[in-house]
């Protein structure tokens, strides 16, 4: 297997996995061994392998039946990499933290953990929150997760964070480094714990607390072959395990943000490290141009400094501005912008946390998607809230094509 690079092994794997085959032994043992091979420089290399091209992948289908074939592969890659557990134990506690059933005790403690991502925190983990508010006015809610995540929920009332990093791009032990942590702050008695799906947990398969105590809202397969949105999955969810109806999402960023009464557009060209999700040149300085010309002052986010996503940021604004457009760019946090988004007047951008902001504050938005796995994808991750939303299906379209959309959905 030496021979065989790791994202090769992944789509190998991948590729048995959504054709209902057995995958080789020799595949999984081969990516998972690289990955824990800190001394061969491939570790990271062939976490990344593992994760956004075999995990992400058949999470991203959310097909009930990939579900199962994730969890009996990565239930080995934590036997490997954690070898207290065995993966015949860790799938059957699984088996019992993802059956939907209501809470019938009162904790002191509820941990609702983070799904990591910004967005999802927001679409889903937020509606999560909602609910263990209302359903558990006495008990202490804790946000377990990255600390830019918290950012976006540090102003509310009766919430604390635990501080849980997590490296997306990092080796399998770095991915691996907080659980220990993580697990002896759950294992607390009296604690219940609310898992949306959380990397911090890998979906569910990790032991942090009793199953009694795990309830794992499994997202990649509730709802199955419905076009419900994630958001309003886990209003459902929401409603048969706690019992609360109409859990909303929504924010408490650290940031405020006011424009006066001038109208503002605010706009997200960030793609998530997935090039598949953008759309060609001119697209970005087009839509710059387009909504400056109908709402006036553009606030466009710059992204990471030094990130390719600055520099596409950057580009478009200048060419933007040297044609008349009225563009700012926000340089700092993602809490800080959504606070901007929350004061502006529309948002627009590609499949992205942005959009899951706009729509828990009631913006209207618009959101052009393009690099999905599948159709139902696009229903999932669409904005689930009630502000008006516009969803341009941009596969297989042109840049033209698109902006001709655009411009329709504005007129």
């Amino acid at each position: 297997m030496a021979s065989i690079s790791p994202s090769e092994l992944a789509g190998q794997l991948l590729r048995a996995c959504l054709a209902g085959e057995p995958w080789p032994e020799a595949l999984l043992d081969g990516l998972v061994s690289a990955a824990l091979d800190v001394g061969s420089g491939r570790a990271a290399e062939a976490a990344r392998a593992l994760f956004t091209g075999l995990v992400e992948p058949l999470a991203d289908r959310f097909e009930p039946r990939l579900c199962d074939a994730y969890a009996a592969l990565f239930s080995r890659v934590i036997a490997r990499a954690l070898p207290e557990f065995r993966s015949e134990d860790l799938l059957a506690r699984y088996e019992r933290v993802r059956s939907v059933r209501p809470v019938e005790f009162e904790p002191a403690r509820v941990f609702v953990l983070s799904r990591v991502t910004l967005g999802a925190d927001i679409a889903v983990t937020s509606v999560i929150l909602d609910a263990a508010r209302r359903r558990f006015p006495r008990a202490d809610i804790v946000f377990a997760g990255p600390a830019k995540n918290w950012e976006l929920f540090e102003r509310a009332p009766r919430l604390r964070h635990l501080p849980v990093p997590y490296p997306r791009l990092g080796t399998l032990a770095e991915r691996f480094a907080g659980y220990p942590a993580l697990r002896a702050a759950l294992e607390e008695p009296g604690t219940l714990v609310l898992d949306p799906d959380s990397r911090l947990t890998q979906l569910g398969l990790l032991p942090v607390c009793g199953a009694e105590r795990h309830f794992l809202f499994e997202s990649r397969g509730y709802g199955g072959a419905g076009d419900a949105s994630l958001t309003a999955l886990a209003q459902d969810w929401a409603r048969r395990v706690l019992g609360v109806e109409e859990a909303a999402p929504w924010m408490h960023p650290r940031f405020a943000c006011g424009f006066g009464s001038q109208p503002v557009a605010t706009v997200s060209l960030g793609v998530g490290e997935n090039p598949a999700k953008r759309v060609e040149d001119p697209f970005e300085e087009e839509l710059l141009v387009l909504l400056s010309a109908r709402r006036g002052l553009v606030m466009v986010d710059a992204g990471a400094p030094g990130s390719e996503e600055e520099t596409r940021v950057r580009r478009a604004a200048g060419r933007a501005q040297a044609r008349g457009a009225r563009i700012g760019i926000h340089e700092g946090s993602f809490a800080s912008f959504a606070a901007m988004i929350a004061a502006s007047d529309f948002y627009a951008g590609y499949d992205s946390a942005g959009q899951h902001a706009a729509a828990a504050v009631g913006v209207p938005l618009l959101c052009v998607f393009r690099g999905y796995a599948c159709e139902r994808a696009v229903d999932r991750w669409a904005p689930g809230a009630a502000a008006p939303a516009a969803i341009i299906r941009g596969e297989g379209k042109s840049a033209d094509q698109i902006l001709s959309e655009i411009r329709r959905t504005l007129a």
